[in-house]
């Protein structure tokens, strides 16, 4: 199978979405942070100093999401209608999930994964000092759908 993103000489390139019909476009991806179960009620009982943790990593995320194209060569601005990020506070970390849609001509793949790295991310930063065991793992992409638009 071919790159997208790679010419014949093995130089990067953009690929020419302008061909491509506008349709509408969804991603849902996850991924955790695992943390010591005393970080975790710390987070739960809003005892981090730095503030509100996953208030923050919601916030966190959705920047992220929007500005994916700029952390990411190559990748496609894209008009984002909505960003969606849950958490789900485990005895031993935190499940964090983030689903994005849009109507353009590429995918938002990105900007979910994008999201979630940036919530696990915000997490770590906030709770760096209290718990140095911090481990970020499996970030995926979940689901990804494109529908034709009816006009």
């Amino acid at each position: 199978m071919a790159l997208t993103h790679v010419g014949p000489a093995g130089e990067a390139k953009m690929v020419d979405i302008g061909p491509k019909p506008v349709s509408r476009r969804m991603a849902r991806a996850a991924g955790r942070i695992r943390l010591r179960p005393e970080t975790v009620a710390l987070i739960k009982d809003n005892q981090i100093r730095k503030g509100d943790v996953l208030a923050a990593a919601r916030i966190a995320a959705i920047s992220g999401a929007k500005r994916t194209s700029e952390l990411i060569p190559l990748c496609h601005n894209i008009p984002i209608d909505v960003v969606d990020v849950r958490f789900e506070i485990k005895a031993d970390g935190i499940v964090i999930e983030a689903r994005a849609a849009c109507e353009a001509r590429t995918g938002i793949e990105m900007e979910a994964l994008t999201a979630v790295a940036v919530a696990a991310l915000t997490i770590y930063d906030m709770c760096k000092a209290v718990d140095k065991t911090m481990v970020i793992e499996d970030i995926r992409l979940l689901e990804k759908t494109k529908d034709a638009i009816q006009r």
